[in-house]
Order: C-alpha cells, then sequence, then structure tokens
C-alpha cells in the first residue's frame, strides 16, 4: 500500500505540477495512472480488511 501510495503522489505531482514541462499525452497518462494507483490503494485496503476478517472468525470458533 505504501508503494501505491507514492506512485500515486508521483502521478498527481508530474500530472499537475509539471504539466508545463510535459506533453499532453503524458499529462493524460499522469492522470489516468494516478486513478489507477488509487483503486489499487482502495483494492489493497479490501483485501487486508478481508484477511483480518477471516483471522479474527477463524479464532473465534472452538
Amino acid at each position: 500500500m505504501a508503494l501505491g501510495g507514492l506512485m500515486t503522489l508521483a502521478s498527481v505531482w508530474s500530472g499537475y505540477v509539471l504539466a508545463d514541462h510535459l506533453s499532453l499525452l503524458l499529462q493524460g497518462l499522469s492522470h489516468v495512472s494516478a486513478l489507477l494507483w488509487a483503486v489499487l490503494i482502495k483494492f489493497g485496503f479490501i483485501m487486508r480488511l478481508s484477511a483480518l476478517n477471516r483471522k479474527q472468525l477463524g479464532s473465534s470458533q472452538p
């Protein structure tokens, strides 16, 4: 999840802060990649919650 967060920040940085120095294609790719990295962060968080829930349910059974 940390890698996803760093890549999201990098893509936002390149898409908004460095927009004047990038071509239109690279700006578009950085905007799209920001969305994809954010989705991957959320997916990782959901997988983590699911694993913790299964672990908790498994330990409560006799």
